[in-house]
């Protein structure tokens, strides 16, 4: 299928219909834009680099946001108890958690997707077999699993080496966590759609299954699984944060 196809079809989808059409979404979708375009630029966007310590003051210390009396003009958010600019602090920061967050979110996805569509269609002991590892999964809190893996990381492999991969560790811990989602509701889909009679024309035509599922089942099921995606990358980052927290502590 050719890129121009693909953007036609995108354009004539019922979720693009929907989303020009929603102020709210158009609003938050900016937003959300220019926070990402934020955090990737951040070198060039941030008034100040948080790690360089020669550029610290401690006499900026707790200096409160700019539109609070005491505030000061050059730091929108105010400083922390080192003098660092937080609004600074904040678009670095969020490189590292956004970064986290999308491939964790994009090897959930994957994942559940792909189990969940070959769920639905092919039903049976595969569907059954998905289906009770995904109630299994749900059931274990996704900073649990990231816990347990740095743990046995931290167990396994010397320091330097774990310090290495401990974001990737992270980014398998909260991906594996959170694919019981997107399964779920991919399968859901794909039983609506399966006995549907585009369906059944393909497979009279002699059209593979596996071309069924990926080119014409799949496309009715991205709606859904994009509105799950955005409030799992949210509860991504904030996996993030709590796993940096305790990890601190251990």
């Amino acid at each position: 299928m050719s890129d121009q196809t693909m953007l036609a079809r995108l354009r004539d989808s019922d979720m693009w219909w929907s989303f020009r059409r929603s102020p709210l979404v158009v609003v938050a979708s900016i937003v959300t834009l220019l926070y990402f375009v934020g955090a990737i630029f951040a070198p060039w966007v941030a008034p100040y680099d948080p790690f360089d310590v020669k550029s610290l003051n401690l006499m900026d210390a707790f200096t409160p946001p700019a539109w609070v009396e005491g505030g000061d003009a050059r730091h929108l958010l105010g400083t922390d108890n080192q003098g660092r600019d937080v609004f600074s602090a904040i678009l670095y920061g969020s490189r590292v958690s956004l970064m986290i967050g999308l491939a964790a979110i994009v090897l959930s996805v994957t994942t559940g997707v792909l189990l969940g569509l070959l769920a639905g269609f092919r039903g049976g002991w595969i569907e059954a077999i998905i289906m009770r590892l995904a109630d299994i999964q749900l059931t274990v809190p996704a900073i649990l699993i990231a816990l347990t893996l740095d743990g046995v990381t931290r167990a396994v492999l010397p320091k330097n080496v774990h310090d290495s991969v401990a974001m990737w560790v992270l980014v398998f811990s909260i991906g594996f966590a959170y694919w019981p989602q997107f399964a779920r509701v991919t399968r859901a889909t794909t039983l609506a759609e399966k006995n549907k009679d585009y369906v059944n024309a393909a497979r009279i035509i002699g059209v593979p299954g596996a071309r069924i599922a990926l080119q014409h089942v799949l496309p009715n099921a991205w709606g859904p699984v994009v509105v799950i995606a955005t409030i799992e990358l949210a509860l991504a980052i904030i996996a993030v944060f709590a796993w940096r927290g305790a990890a601190a502590q251990v």
